[in-house]
C-alpha cells in the first residue's frame, strides 16, 4: 500500500517548486481525478510530460519520508509508489500556485514545447545507439532547461538575452547569461534538479549541457555516461530545432562547432539524422511544426 502523505508535509515538500505546469495537462489530470476509476497509468503519463509536476513528484518520492534505499527516476513507479490521493494533492496544490497572465502562457510554450519533444527525441536516440537507460535520457530531455522558467519569473528581458545568447558568434549561451545576468540557467537547472533529488548524473549533465564543446572538440574527455547523455541530447535539441524556437536563430551555431564529433561518438551519420528528422517531423516533432 502506497503511504500517504498529510497536506503539511506535501507543502513542505513543495516548498521552492516555481515552474508553472501546463494549463492543458492539469485540465486533462483533472479531469482524469474525477473518473470514476482514475487510470494511473494515463495520470502517470501525463505528469511524465511536464517539467514543474514530474520533478515534484520525483522529489516526493525521493524525500526522507520514503526512505527508499534506491533513487527512483521512473514518473510510474513513483506515482505508484505515492498513490493516488497524494498524487492528487500535489496536482491540486501546484494548480492553485500557478495562476498565470496569457503573455506567461504563451511565452512559456516555447519551454514546454521544447522540453517534451526533446525528451521523446532523447528517447529515441538512446535506444538507437544502445543506451541502456533510455529513461534517463528522457529526464534529461526533460529537465536539461528547468533553470528558464525560473530566469524568465526572475528577470523581464531573460527571452531576450536567451536570444542574443544563441546567436553570438563566438561565446557559449551561458557565458552571455553570465555576462548580462551574472548566473545562468544551467547553473540554476542544476540546483533546481539538484532539490528535486534527481541522480547526479544527470545534474551534472544539466550544469554542462551548453559546455559541449569541452567534451566534444578536444580530447580532454574520456568516454563516459555522461558524454554519452550529453551526445544524445545535444543531438536531440539539434533534431528538435531548439536553436529556432528558443533561440529564434537560423543556424544552429552550438552544433556546427560539435555536430561532427557528436555524430562520430555516437556511432551516426548525416543520413541516420535525416532519416530521425523526417521520422519525427510525421509525429509532429521539429522547428517546421512549431507555431511561433
Amino acid at each position: 500500500m502506497p503511504q500517504q502523505l498529510s497536506e503539511e508535509q506535501i507543502q513542505h515538500i513543495m516548498q521552492g517548486i516555481k515552474i508553472p505546469p501546463q494549463p492543458q495537462i492539469l485540465v486533462d489530470l483533472q479531469m482524469e481525478q474525477f473518473m470514476p476509476d482514475p487510470d494511473l497509468g494515463r495520470i502517470s503519463k501525463l505528469i511524465s510530460q511536464d517539467v514543474g509536476l514530474a520533478g515534484t513528484v520525483l522529489k516526493v518520492v525521493n524525500s526522507p519520508f520514503y526512505g527508499l534505499k534506491n533513487r527512483i527516476t521512473s514518473v510510474a513507479q513513483a506515482v505508484s509508489l505515492i498513490g493516488l490521493n497524494s498524487v492528487v494533492n500535489i496536482i491540486n496544490g501546484l494548480s492553485i500556485k500557478s495562476q498565470m497572465s496569457d503573455e506567461t502562457i504563451v511565452n512559456m510554450n516555447r519551454f514546454w514545447d521544447t522540453a517534451n519533444d526533446i525528451s521523446q527525441v532523447a528517447t529515441a536516440i538512446a535506444k538507437q545507439v544502445g543506451y541502456p537507460n533510455p529513461d534517463m535520457a528522457y529526464l534529461l530531455g526533460l529537465f536539461h532547461n528547468c533553470g528558464i522558467p525560473l530566469l524568465m519569473a526572475r528577470f523581464d528581458n531573460y527571452l531576450q538575452v536567451m536570444e542574443e545568447s544563441y546567436a553570438h558568434p563566438e561565446l557559449r549561451v551561458v557565458d552571455v547569461e553570465n555576462l548580462q545576468l551574472n548566473t545562468n540557467h544551467a547553473v540554476v537547472g542544476y540546483y533546481t534538479a539538484k532539490s528535486w533529488n534527481l541522480p547526479r548524473l544527470l545534474c551534472d549533465v544539466i550544469a554542462e549541457h551548453h559546455s559541449a564543446s569541452r567534451y566534444f572538440a578536444s580530447d580532454n574527455y574520456k568516454d563516459s555516461e555522461a558524454k554519452t547523455l550529453l551526445a544524445i541530447l545535444k543531438l536531440a535539441e539539434h533534431i528538435c530545432g531548439n536553436y529556432r524556437i528558443l533561440g529564434r536563430q537560423s543556424e544552429d551555431l552550438e552544433w556546427q562547432n560539435i555536430g561532427s564529433e557528436v555524430l562520430t561518438y555516437l556511432g551516426l551519420g548525416e543520413y541516420d539524422i535525416e532519416q530521425m528528422e523526417a521520422n519525427f517531423e510525421e509525429l509532429g516533432i521539429g522547428y517546421r511544426n512549431y507555431k511561433y
